[in-house]
């Protein structure tokens, strides 16, 4: 979604689009402020710690507390974004609520619209933040209605990553296939030269394979949508689905909830998987791997993850404080330990260019393919993002094609039908 593309939208549907926000996951909520009157002295962080980074997280929690005298509490609010949303969602029906929330690009346009999280616009100045510091295009991610709802933290793109020593013995060249024209070519190499192997590991449709699939379609000219109409059933669409099922039925892919496990046993020659998952890769995985661009013809690649977040219903003091501790936690400094612990890209535009960054990367040249192909991504469809549980029902529907092994066309064809009902039901009446 362009700039121009993405306020017209947000303009349009920001004043009476509650129906389909409050069905995906605003609560009914309670108004009151969980706040104290006094001086804060504590703070809530609810994560999910993407990229394994719950010790990174502790380390950086710690030293704000140092730095402040102001205690935070690092509440694990589930394994996903999802799952943190849910317990977001819950909250805002009366429960405690947290002072800074991790809010994922798929979750935090429905928390916007209901005013569950607050403009963060007014904060920056009393928090002295440096905003034209972080890359401008994770910054305007978040923006809806010229306010700025999250700021930029856990931020990634998919990755290639493939086991240089599989690879080896297929005789294939050190370096990700160029296309999944040629991937095909290579699979049954990789299979017979790996036997019991599967050539590439995914996640299933639970663990965002939407995502990761949302490139692949792009490269066979398909598409989720097209701005707000459906596009599953376009020929390039069907043929991306045909193409993801003849891998699957052929063996020359595994769909897994927990790919990453696979693919760091050594039971996978390649994995399609995020950025964030670098860091712990880097650390269990007890073999020599390589990172490359998602294949094409060029790239596929959307961008992803989470920023932060901070409720509307606490009092204005722990807002503040929210804010100094968001700023403290995405300063340069910290944005490089994160960053380097985790595998997650560089979210402060000076953090990319510092001395220790250009270091690290020297040292780990499969860091530096992230940021490489970060010119090559573009906004994600509609389909996915905008319509309400867009994401779970392409999931779900690419589970049915792979592990159910379901008619692509049929399935599709209902993708198609039930996002058209979707939108006409809750967003083109508020339009």
């Amino acid at each position: 979604m362009t700039e121009l593309d993405r306020r017209r939208f947000l303009q349009l549907t920001g004043i009476t689009l509650t129906a389909a926000g409050l069905a995906a996951c605003a609560g009914t909520g309670s108004s009151e402020d969980s706040g104290d009157d006094g001086p804060v002295e504590s703070l809530t962080f609810w994560s999910n710690h993407p990229g394994e980074s719950k010790p990174v997280e502790t380390e950086l929690l710690d030293a704000f507390t140092a730095d402040t005298g102001i205690a935070v509490k690092l509440v694990t609010a589930g394994a996903t974004y999802e799952e943190v949303a849910q317990k977001f969602n819950a909250a805002l029906s009366g429960g405690e609520l947290p002072d800074l929330v991790v809010a994922s690009d798929v979750t935090w346009f429905n928390f916007a619209l209901n005013e569950a999280i607050t403009p963060m616009n007014d904060l920056w100045s009393a928090a002295d933040l440096d905003v034209d510091g972080y890359v401008e295009s994770l910054v305007s991610d978040y923006e809806f209605d010229g306010k700025n709802y999250a700021l930029p933290y856990a931020r990634s793109t998919p990755l290639f990553y493939y086991n240089k020593q599989m690879w080896a013995a297929a005789g294939l060249p050190d370096r990700g296939p160029e296309t999944w024209a040629e991937f095909a070519e290579w699979a049954p190499r990789l299979a017979a030269a790996n036997p019991g192997i599967p050539p590439l590991a995914l996640p299933d449709g639970s663990n965002y394979l939407d995502w990761h699939f949302q490139g692949m379609i792009w490269t066979f000219g398909g598409a989720y949508s097209d701005e707000w109409k459906p596009t599953f059933t376009s020929p390039e669409s069907l043929e991306a689905g045909q193409y993801l099922q003849d891998r699957f039925k052929q063996g020359h892919l595994a769909i897994n909830n927990d790919p990453n496990s696979v693919f760091g046993a050594g039971q996978a020659a390649s994995l399609l998987q995020s950025t964030g998952s670098l860091g712990g890769l880097s650390e269990t995985a007890g073999f020599d791997f390589g990172t490359a661009f998602l294949p094409g013809p060029t790239p596929g690649c959307p961008t992803g993850g989470a920023g932060l977040a901070i409720p509307q219903r606490i009092s204005d003091e722990r807002k503040e404080k929210a804010m100094q501790l968001l700023a403290f936690l995405t300063n340069t400094e910290n944005t490089i330990t994160f960053t380097q612990a985790t595998g997650y890209m560089p979210v402060r535009k000076d953090a990319v260019d510092d001395p220790k960054t250009q270091a690290f990367l020297e040292e780990r040249p499969n860091a530096r393919t992230a940021l490489e192909q970060l010119e090559l991504t573009q906004s994600q469809d509609y389909a996915r993002v905008f319509l309400p549980g867009g994401g779970a029902r392409i999931g779900a529907a690419l589970d049915r094609i792979t592990i159910g092994g379901e008619d692509v066309e049929t399935v599709f064809g209902e993708l198609d039908e039930e996002s058209t009902t979707v939108f006409e039901r809750d967003i083109e009446p508020k339009l």
